[in-house]
């Protein structure tokens, strides 16, 4: 069972901690147990993603009864909603019915059932992907691929039940709610959601673990005593996004302790991490974890390729600076794309490779650094192939530079030339063009810096490059 601790019968109190609601593991497992005898036999069950104990309540009992789990951003609009609901073929909701949302909403029975028989291999969680290149798709998760992405980060973060992790994440993305909460809850290891990730909540639960995404972590450092406070952890796990240097440098600073950097998709779980008793280095996302593979295959101008052209033109050296595009494969990736044959075709290069869409660089050691995603973070300029994601770490370690967007734009000359959308304080285009060149190779410097108010950024607050160009 993919939540094997919850029929331990030594007891945990204080196992979920959402706020000030506390379920032990047996209070748990008989409030999801109730819920569970209400569901339908099929599903899926649409969950209400808020920060609540009955959003864990509600996916722990789809889970235990084996029926799929949508989880429903709280925040989603009547499309994207409607969307996501049409998609998955969600047949009952828990939570709050929105008025756009038409379905049966799902109580707790008076008796609660026993765990049912559940095929490992079958979608237990299907999560949407943000949309960034079209509308979301759904992927799908089996009850296998999440066991084994979260007994891969055991091993490698030296994860046990006597630990407690704390986050104040979404849970309704692979971070918060299968690596915080579903991680946990296998683990035997307690849990504290803050609801919100603000510095004073992180500060005030005592955890051995800390997740948070980069700006997290900068809102925290901002607030000194907070960081402080959460130097008596042995880990923090940063992800999702690029945690810059001079980030990275005031995290070990204030705490005393380098943080974790690790990578992945919804589509792949975590698939590259650094080690809790290994190297951590700032802008690099370290080593596969148990069980899963990468290679870095040459940035080529055509964008397709597949398993006979990858083999025959080989990987890129692990020089640590040659760019390659990344794929992996192991036990831990999704099944596919629902109804989205042609999006699989798209994504999948044979014999189990997954093409991540990333762009990245290997050093000898097998560190991996991830430079860009490569639909828009390949700049092609004056014969040198350049990642936008470094160009963008370094400009973010300036003081005057809040936001960055870094792109190709055409130029009859370099055929593309580098160009930085910024937001921030001031307006010194030449001192952050030498910024970058005091860094970085020259040829990577931008060509132009354009200031903005704001970049453009998606429904889930990702920003759209190619809005940009």
């Amino acid at each position: 069972m993919l939540l094997t601790s919850l029929t331990d019968p030594r007891d945990l109190e204080r196992a979920v901690t959402v706020g000030d609601d506390v379920l032990s593991r047996a209070e748990l497992l008989d409030r999801a147990g109730r819920l569970a005898a209400s569901l339908p036999d099929h599903g899926p069950l649409a969950v209400h993603a808020t920060p609540s104990i009955d959003t864990v309540v509600a996916i722990t009992a789809a889970i235990l009864a084996g029926v799929p789990v949508v989880p429903v951003p709280p925040d989603s609009g009547p499309a994207e909603r409607g969307h996501v609901l049409t998609d998955s073929g969600a047949t009952a909701w828990a939570g709050e019915l929105p008025d756009d949302v038409d379905l049966p909403v799902v109580l707790p029975g008076s008796q609660p059932i026993a765990p049912r028989p559940v095929d490992p291999a079958a979608t237990a969680m299907l999560l949407y992907t943000s949309g960034t290149t079209g509308r979301p798709k759904g992927a799908q998760l089996s009850g296998t691929a999440i066991a084994a992405g979260l007994d891969a980060l055991y091993q490698v973060w030296d994860w046990t039940p006597e630990d407690t992790v704390a986050h104040g994440l979404p849970l309704f993305h692979v971070h918060g709610l299968i690596l915080g909460v579903l991680g946990s809850l296998r683990r035997g290891s307690r849990v504290i959601h803050t609801v919100k990730p603000q510095p004073a909540r992180y500060a005030a639960v005592d955890a051995t673990m800390y997740f948070g995404v980069p700006t997290v972590w900068n809102r925290i450092v901002d607030e000194p005593d907070a960081a402080r406070a959460l130097g008596r952890a042995r880990l923090l796990v940063s992800g999702s996004a690029p945690l810059p240097a001079t980030l990275f440098d005031r995290i070990a600073a204030l705490t005393g302790q380098a943080p974790v950097e690790r990578y992945g998709m919804t589509e792949t779980m975590i698939t590259l991490s650094a080690h809790a008793d290994g190297e951590r280095r700032a802008g690099w996302v370290g080593l596969p974890v148990p069980g899963a593979e990468t290679r870095l295959l040459p940035a080529t101008d055509d964008a397709t390729d597949d398993a006979t052209d990858a083999t025959d033109a080989g990987p890129v050296p692990d020089d640590g600076e040659t760019i390659g595009r990344l794929q992996v494969r192991g036990p831990m990736l999704f099944d596919g794309y629902r109804g989205r044959p042609d999006a699989d075709d798209e994504c999948w290069a044979g014999q189990g490779w997954f093409r991540t869409g990333d762009l990245a660089v290997r050093d000898p050691d097998g560190f991996h650094r991830i430079v860009g995603r490569e639909s828009v973070d390949l700049i092609k300029s004056g014969g040198y192939r350049v990642g936008s994601g470094e160009i963008e770490a370094v400009l973010l370690d300036h003081p005057a530079v809040s936001e960055v967007a870094v792109v190709g734009a055409p130029d009859p000359d370099l055929g593309q030339k580098i160009v930085a959308y910024v937001v921030g304080d001031g307006r010194d285009a030449q001192a952050l063009i030498d910024h970058v060149a005091a860094q970085l190779s020259w040829h990577k410097r931008p060509r132009e810096v354009v200031f903005l108010d704001d970049l453009p950024r998606n429904p889930m607050g990702k920003v759209q490059k190619k809005l940009l160009t």
